[in-house]
């Protein structure tokens, strides 16, 4: 087995194979700039077996592997024999990482969150890697919206219902309008962004291109803008990327009425519905009043030093 870098490659894997959009080439360069990731790649008798991104950053004078903004896991490709059992599946996937982790930047920090297809990290373990388990909702049977309304939590049913008497919820191109928004609701927790709006407005184009992003608003009869939110999506799923809302107009509960017309958008294009989560929990219990099934994911991280040394101070 040969591991490589080269993005060729993974351009071709992920033209040819259904990787998420938060890991695809494209979403990369936007995310974490052309020149700031990289990909490891087991090959072997010409077949790519796997793919495995990162992204290169540093934090003051230290090298260190991070997430990218707006990106909320990675995704690590395997390309899985052919009707493998599933004893033969965990003996693939301990092969393949067992032989790619090492080849990994030999950083200060090394900090990534992977898809929950990822199931088994005991690879990363066996190499000296930590993790920490967050969660992800997903609904992902959506054969039947209102099946799926129904098991909607009673108050969030009537959230919905009293917010379509207020408010229109429209389908817009306008990124700054989104970006008010999502300004708006920032300032009412007194934080920052992580991101740019530059970064966003890159992303938002790119996405647009490759026509697989939608900006839904919820508008009352005074033109008032309630709230929003940013919707991508790839072969498997619809993601909640961003949202924001107005403060001032908190109580039409246009929020509810947007994530169930994204639920709806999702289950039209024949889609699961991913909230991306939240280990906040007030937005934790506002994503699992919608009935989704609560997914793991791992977040692994690796310090040397001098991050490891911090690590052991605190």
């Amino acid at each position: 087995m040969k591991i490589i870098l080269d993005k060729g490659c993974y351009r071709d894997i992920c033209d040819a194979h259904p990787v998420p959009i938060f890991s695809q080439d494209w979403w990369l360069n936007v995310v974490a700039g052309e020149k700031d990731w990289d990909v490891l790649i087991a090959e072997e008798g010409g077949t790519f077996l796997a793919a495995m991104p990162f992204t290169l950053k540093k934090i003051g004078l230290f090298p260190v592997v991070k997430m990218p903004e707006l990106t909320p896991w990675l995704n690590i490709w395997l390309n899985y024999p052919e009707e493998s059992k599933y004893a033969t599946r965990l003996a693939f996937e301990k092969e393949i990482l067992m032989t790619l982790i090492p080849h990994l930047p030999q950083t200060c920090r090394f900090h990534q969150k992977y898809h929950y297809s990822l199931t088994n990290w005991l690879p990363f373990y066996w190499c000296g890697f930590k993790q920490t388990t967050r969660y992800s909702y997903v609904l992902d049977e959506l054969d039947d919206v209102e099946r799926a309304f129904m098991n909607f939590k009673k108050n969030s049913r009537y959230d919905i219902r009293k917010a379509e008497k207020q408010v229109d919820v429209q389908a817009i191109d306008d990124i700054d309008v989104f970006l008010y928004l999502n300004h708006l609701s920032f300032e009412y927790r007194h934080k920052k962004a992580s991101y740019s709006d530059v970064l966003v407005k890159t992303l938002d184009e790119a996405c647009r291109q490759k026509s697989c992003r939608k900006i839904l608003i919820a508008k009352d009869a005074q033109s008032r803008i309630h709230a929003g939110l940013y919707l991508v999506w790839d072969e498997y799923s619809v993601y909640y990327l961003m949202g924001g809302s107005d403060p001032k107009l908190r109580e039409s509960n246009a929020n509810s009425l947007l994530i169930w017309e994204a639920i709806k958008f999702a289950a039209s294009i024949q889609r699961a519905f991913d909230f991306e989560g939240s280990m906040i929990e007030p937005i934790e219990r506002f994503f699992r009043s919608f009935g989704p099934r609560q997914i793991a994911y791992f977040s692994i991280q690796k310090n040397r030093f001098p991050f490891s040394l911090l690590e052991a101070l605190r």
